[in-house]
């Protein structure tokens, strides 16, 4: 999961109609590279926010060989997260876009309402067999527009060792999860580490705890939200949970967890490769706890989505959707999930994935009920996010209570 930093909201309501009256005015957009409207397309341009070396690498592998069963050469573009949607904005603006775009799937949403992406059923893309969750993620009004190979969301983190010792059953129930932090706790060691900084990624891990209660991002100022902003609350109050999570990221918690300052975290599948390589660290997965038993719990999707943006070439597009198609057929997705640590999209392929990786399985459960973040919302989803980590560090430094905090995270998300 990524949480690029987005441009203000002001600029991007200003690039939204520029952008529109662009698109509108021309029908079209896109690169003309090699080969034009009507000639033989023999490559095509895609952009994502892979600069990592090695990931970079591997998906210019994985595009490279897409690129070759549908005949095409992929020239691979990467920038930085933080700066993928200004230059995406900037270009549809220019009639610029690549071939075959990555979005972070909340922010596909937002790209779409500009008129620069084309549906992909129009190519006869299949989207069968995806969760219900992960399917809302790249459709907007009703129309898909970006499909994800693999996705992520966020589980418990726990060590067994210290489980074990301290008598401590791993926790199912809200209540069972305050009790074992504090059977946990000790001098130097938290029982439980979250990432509850001021950005969506503390927005992102609160989002289980919201909505398994029946909290909603339309209402944020309700009984059910302040419920799990009050179990936040009270492990910090506690001492069960560091102060520190106020500034901590999702890497913070992870630094806490393996040095063995922390007994349990809410963390992502993106962890796992470091937690495997880290000596004498005996560690499982678990569901997150909901308020109780019977309760489903849901959590967000993570992951991106490739998309087609408009252009000026019907046969890039064409080529474009094959590469896109390839992306997401049942081999790739299987061994993308396999490289990186994410579930399948496709309900099939990750059951038999989480047989075959079991330290993925409670990942692979969760997936089944978790809901992309602009489900409800949609392109208004960033003032909402905004709304709950202000709301998250007004509760926890004891400035407000729960329910003031998310009162005022309502009027933030209004934009009252």
């Amino acid at each position: 999961m990524t949480s690029p930093v987005r441009p203000s909201a002001r600029r991007i309501t200003a690039l939204f109609a520029t952008i529109a009256l662009v698109l509108t005015a021309t029908g079209c957009s896109g690169e003309t590279g090699s080969g034009s409207a009507t000639g033989a397309v023999t490559s095509i341009t895609a952009l994502d926010y892979y600069t990592d070396a090695s990931e970079h690498a591997q998906w210019g592998e994985r595009l490279t060989a897409c690129g070759k069963t549908a005949g095409v050469t992929v020239e691979q573009r990467s920038v930085p997260g933080a700066s993928l949607i200004p230059k995406v904005l900037q270009q549809a603006s220019s009639r610029t876009l690549p071939d075959l775009l990555m979005l972070d799937n909340p922010d596909l949403e937002q790209i779409a309402q500009t008129g620069a992406l084309t549906p992909l059923d129009q190519y006869g893309i299949d989207s069968s067999g995806l969760a219900k969750g992960i399917l809302s993620a790249g459709t907007y009004q009703g129309k898909v527009y970006g499909l994800a190979p693999t996705v992520s969301t966020i589980a418990l983190v726990y060590n067994k060792d210290m489980l074990a010792e301290a008598g401590v059953a791993v926790p199912r129930t809200w209540d069972e999860l305050e009790t074992a932090a504090a059977k946990l706790t000790r001098p130097g060691r938290y029982g439980m580490a979250v990432d509850a900084n001021a950005t969506f990624e503390g927005t992102w891990q609160f989002l289980p705890f919201l909505w398994s209660n029946g909290g909603d991002e339309k209402q944020l100022d309700t009984p059910q939200a302040a419920q799990a902003l009050q179990l936040w609350v009270d492990l910090v109050k506690r001492g069960s949970m560091s102060k520190s999570v106020l500034n901590w990221t999702q890497a913070d918690v992870h630094d806490q967890f393996v040095a063995g300052k922390a007994a349990m975290m809410i963390n992502g599948p993106w962890r796992i490769n470091a937690l495997n390589e880290t000596k004498n660290l005996h560690w499982g997965v678990a569901p997150i706890p909901v308020r109780q038993m019977g309760q489903t719990l849901v959590t967000p999707l993570g992951g991106e989505t490739w998309t087609v943006p408009r252009g000026a070439s019907k046969a890039r597009q064409e080529k474009a959707a094959q590469v896109l198609a390839c992306l997401n057929d049942s081999t790739n997705m299987l061994a993308l999930a396999k490289q990186y640590f994410t579930v399948p999209s496709r309900t099939a392929v990750a059951s038999r994935y989480a047989e075959q990786v079991p330290s993925m399985a409670a990942f692979v459960k969760s997936v089944e009920s978790s809901r992309a973040r602009t489900g409800e919302l949609g392109v208004k989803w960033p003032k909402a996010a905004t709304g709950i980590y202000t709301a998250i560090q007004a509760a926890l430094t004891g400035g407000q209570t729960p329910e003031e905090a998310l009162k005022h995270a309502q009027q933030i998300a209004s934009g009252s």
